[in-house]
């Protein structure tokens, strides 16, 4: 998808979104309880920048169990972002987010985080180098040794096996009362607009972006979750 389109769609979707999805909930409170695992040795006063924040699931998570912790949510669809907003002011942490609308690359430079998630969001680039450069944009706001989490869906869709898991996760996504004109728009999308490669690549694709080799820490059907630290050699975009 190009920038307008994801725009566009998740405007659309953001009224609803997590109403639509909640039936679903069990595979994102999975991901959060390891997610915060992933991040229990950061600073008591960690800076955590979250790409693509949507609604803010993943915030409002970690702002329960970090109550020093700092957000800057950054999200290019403004329903959304305001859907994120909401949901951190009725949660009482709202005192502790930036919300910035708008992609990475408009976020103002500042002090490096010390880290980043980013979940369901780079699959939406199809050009390989670009989400590579994703990737280092990410690597360049977070401090040396920064900490990253990102999903993805992921898979060899060439694969038996894995089209027959592809089967098993179109089934499951059903339960989320997708009518069956949705998930035919679903299928149609992940040959279309959404880069599903197989895991492997994905991994090469975050190292060609600047961290060390990523480690799985999650797999829930085709949503694959890693973290990674930026590399030593990575260079870093200086402060104002």
């Amino acid at each position: 998808m190009d920038r307008d389109q994801i725009k566009t769609t998740f405007d659309r979707q953001a009224p609803t979104y997590d109403q639509q999805w909640s039936k679903l909930g069990a595979l994102r409170d999975c991901l959060h309880l390891l997610l915060g695992s992933v991040f229990a040795t950061l600073p008591a006063q960690a800076r955590i920048l979250c790409v693509g924040a949507g609604t803010g699931a993943e915030i409002q998570h970690l702002a329960s169990l970090f109550p020093g912790w700092t957000f800057t949510a950054v999200e290019p669809s403004p329903a959304m972002l305001v859907a994120c907003r909401e949901r951190a002011e009725a949660n009482g942490y709202a005192r502790r987010c930036r919300f910035h609308e708008g992609y990475l690359d408009s976020l103002p430079a500042g002090e490096p985080f010390d880290a980043a998630t980013c979940f369901l969001v780079s699959q939406f680039i199809l050009d390989r180098r670009e989400r590579a450069a994703f990737f280092r944009a990410i690597a360049e706001r977070l401090r040396p040794g920064g900490l990253l989490a990102s999903s993805d869906l992921a898979s060899d869709l060439e694969s038996p096996a894995q089209r027959q898991l592809l089967e098993v996760w179109f089934r499951t996504m059903a339960t989320a009362d997708l009518s069956a004109e949705a998930l035919q728009r679903m299928r149609e999308a992940y040959q279309r607009d959404v880069a599903v490669l197989p895991p492997a690549e994905v991994e090469a694709i975050i190292r060609a972006g600047g961290f060390d080799a990523p480690v799985p820490f999650f797999q829930a059907g085709l949503i694959h979750a890693w973290f990674s630290r930026v590399a030593p050699d990575t260079l870093h975009t200086p402060s104002p």
